[in-house]
């Protein structure tokens, strides 16, 4: 069996829905990832320029071939609102090997939209 591409969830938090909609919409039409989840209603308390800030943001967690990583990291940057986003990734240790190849499919073939199955 040939091992697969290795593949990663990065995330990035934004401030608005609609943010969270352009740049899932922007990555996804990119191909440079195959599936964005939005999570609304983060909590976020963090130290900015000296001080403690406190906001409800959107989290997007970006399913995509952990070799796009710098791709994706400066499309988010081009798109984002905030000084200095958020862009981590975690490499998925394990996955179902279906989706696997779907995640790794679905940014090498611009024209199909099949769903994993």
């Amino acid at each position: 069996m040939t091992a697969l591409e290795p593949i990663s969830l990065v995330m990035t938090s934004v401030g608005t829905e609609q943010q969270a909609v352009e740049i899932s919409e922007e990555l996804i039409g990119r191909h440079l990832a195959t599936c964005v989840n939005i999570v609304p209603c983060l909590r976020s308390i963090y130290r900015w320029k000296g001080k403690i800030c406190e906001d409800t943001e959107y989290l997007l967690l970006i399913k995509t071939p952990a070799a796009l990583f710098d791709d994706v990291s400066a499309a988010i940057r081009e798109l984002h609102s905030y000084e200095l986003p958020e862009i981590m990734a975690l490499p998925a240790e394990k996955a179902e090997a279906a989706f696997h190849r779907w995640v790794l499919e679905m940014v090498a073939e611009p024209d199909s939209d099949d769903k994993p199955t």
